[in-house]
């Protein structure tokens, strides 16, 4: 049986350069928008994001679809989102005004501890636990915040909001080209677990584009929540079943655990951007609070003029996404239980102590973080909502990497994360494990209001540290280049973190690169359209025409309905 997994495994290499090429270069590359007059939904299956607009035809306002919605995504999109898994949700309300944060972030399981894991000599975590598995779990909260929302600030009914996530989860969902490459680049942990591999596999091999994915357990169980509510997942039945399965896998979750759960309501955080307004997500994610320290450092310097997809406006970039990553590394971490400068990391006075170390000729060595701490005092799925009445949902949720922990619990049909990998395994650092605590996040819901006040836009992306310059950038080409969303959506993106190469997705102009290389960027030239650099779905209100305009990232399945 192993030789045949090693085989099979060889095979879905040899065979995966063609089938991902086709995902990531789609006959419809460019048919990724959807516009309307009374609403638009931008997710990353087009499927769901037609299930959004129908809750808007029937009334629905802009948080019903997000959450039918995201229930919907955890059906069509299995691979990044799920019960098993947590996020967060952005929520303006037109009448208020006001932001709201929903934080159903997974948490650690109360017996977690920093040396839980095995270490090597190489420092790597032993059978790679961390990732793989029972312990690589956290505390699930996608029931708990999906449901928070729709009590707090929906006007349908569980029962309606559930259904075509019910529907879809016992008739089936079709396989693309995207989710047939990436459950062969998941091959060997799905087939690791016999109850992901009955649902995941067909005859113990991975499915093929236009086959049909079935999981008649989840229907059952999301008939339970529909009926019985955040209790019907917390406690009872499903708890036990998800407690007694970690825990068979070696997992520390128990009944306890998913009982004791939390949703946390917060604050956003705020900057601006050339008189833009950027809203977006506080701690435990880190995302909402670089991408404003982020953009902050571009904002000194003319980006319009440096040109778009030049040599010299892609090393401003790169440049303060070094030092982005550096404070990440050092300030970032759960508020409940460490204090982060939120404050100073987004002023703008410490973005222009930052630049300072920008040197427009060549990048930069030995990256350290600021001193944020003067300026205090003064992966995964992502969709975007917007309606005519100027309500925003910005939603992003994962199980993190790939198919999560590869564990599914038995007779649920849930996949569980594995989002302890989030945390760092050394002791006394910030983003330290500890019973209770929040992972450090990337997940970063954004929502953009213009210099009048008026809704604009709302975005985000999946790709776990690289979704902070993904929705910046977008960001940027919008304002600073006048690009419609689409156009700016599928334009190509660069992460440069602390250290290492710039990775660059293969559009990125000939004639810039060479200039960056001579300017001694060591470079990595990933694919044309490559969805390391994440998924990014988004919406924008046109007060010209009184229209949304919603686009749809063609490095997954994006793609935005309207009407």
């Amino acid at each position: 049986m192993k030789i045949f997994k090693n085989l099979m495994s060889l095979f879905i290499l040899l065979g995966l350069l063609s089938s991902s090429v086709f995902a990531l270069h789609p006959a419809d590359l460019y048919n990724r928008g959807g516009s309307g007059k009374n609403g638009v939904v931008a997710a990353a299956k087009p499927e769901v994001s037609q299930i959004g607009i129908d809750i808007l035809k029937k009334g629905g306002n802009a948080v019903d679809a997000a959450i039918a919605t995201a229930f919907a995504i955890s059906i069509f999109e299995p691979n990044a989102s799920g019960l098993g898994g947590g996020g967060f949700m952005l929520i303006r309300m037109a009448k208020t005004g006001k932001t709201i944060v929903i934080d159903y972030r997974e948490m650690a399981p109360s017996k977690a501890t920093p040396d839980m894991f095995v270490i090597d000599e190489k420092g790597n975590v032993v059978d790679d636990e961390i990732t793989i598995g029972g312990k690589a779990s956290g505390v699930p909260g996608t029931v708990a915040g999906l449901l928070t929302a729709l009590e707090k600030y929906g006007t349908m009914s569980r029962a309606a909001i559930m259904a075509p996530a019910i529907k879809y989860a016992r008739e089936g969902i079709p396989v693309t080209a995207n989710l047939e490459s990436i459950i062969k680049e998941n091959f060997d942990k799905i087939a690791k677990y016999e109850e992901t591999s009955k649902i995941y596999l067909k005859d113990g091999l991975p499915y093929e584009a236009g086959d049909v994915i079935k999981n008649p357990d989840l229907a059952k169980t999301l008939e339970k929540i529909a009926k019985g509510g955040k209790k019907a997942f917390y406690e009872g039945e499903i708890a036990e079943k998800i407690a007694a399965e970690i825990q068979k896998q070696k997992g520390l979750i128990t009944v306890e655990d998913l009982k004791n759960y939390k949703v946390e309501i917060r604050e956003p955080v705020e900057g601006t951007y050339r008189g833009y307004t950027i809203i977006s997500c506080p701690p435990a994610s880190s995302g909402g609070t670089h991408i404003i320290e982020l953009l902050n450092m571009v904002e000194n310097y003319d980006i319009k003029k440096l040109g778009d997809n030049t040599a010299e406006s892609w090393h401003v970039w790169a440049e303060a996404m070094r030092q982005m990553y550096a404070d990440r590394s050092e300030y970032m971490g759960d508020t409940g239980f460490v204090k982060v400068p939120l404050k100073g990391l987004t002023s703008k006075e410490y973005a222009k102590e930052l630049v300072k170390k920008i040197d427009l000729s060549k990048p930069g060595t030995d990256i350290t973080f600021g001193d944020a701490n003067k300026y205090e005092s003064g992966s995964t799925t992502h969709f975007s909502v917007m309606d005519k009445f100027g309500n925003m949902v910005a939603v992003t949720q994962t199980i993190n990497y790939f198919f999560g922990s590869g564990v599914t619990v038995p007779g649920t049909g849930i996949l569980m994360n594995n989002e302890m990998d989030d945390f760092v395994t050394q002791k006394d650092k910030k983003n330290s494990i500890e019973g209770g605590k929040r992972p450090l996040s990337s997940m970063s819901p954004t929502l953009v209001i213009d210099p009048q006040k008026r809704p604009f836009m709302t975005l985000g992306s999946p790709g776990a540290t690289r979704i902070m310059p993904a929705v910046a950038l977008t960001i940027s080409n919008v304002i600073d280049h006048g690009m419609d969303i689409q156009t700016a959506i599928t334009a190509p993106r660069i992460t440069q973190f602390q250290s290492g190469q710039l990775q660059i997705e293969g559009r990125v102009s000939i004639e810039a690169l060479k200039k960056l290389q001579e300017m001694g960027h060591d470079t990595n030239v990933r694919a044309a359209y490559d969805n390391y650099f994440g998924g990014v779905q988004g919406i924008l209100f046109d007060y010209k025409t009184k229209t949304l305009f919603g686009g749809g990232d063609p490095r997954r399945d994006g793609k935005a309905a309207g009407f």
